[in-house]
């Protein structure tokens, strides 16, 4: 794993045939991944991200409250 000012390297993975990656374990270890664990899939032009559908979930839960006030 390289870190440079909060950025991450930590290396490549394959696709296989069904669609399947698997994240490397420093990455799973950093953001606290575990077997089970939902992610949502995002993307752009330029690529596709994964984030903790929790984090997620936080965050609409603050902007929610937000728009209650």
């Amino acid at each position: 794993m390289q870190e440079q000012d909060g950025k991450y390297i930590f290396g490549v993975v394959k696709v296989g045939d069904k669609g399947q990656i698997v994240i490397p374990k420093d990455a799973r270890k950093l953001y606290g991944m575990n077997p089970g664990d939902a992610l949502l899939v995002l993307g752009d032009q330029k690529g596709i991200a994964l984030l903790k559908t929790e984090i997620f979930q936080n965050v609409i839960g603050q902007a929610m409250e937000g728009l209650n006030k």
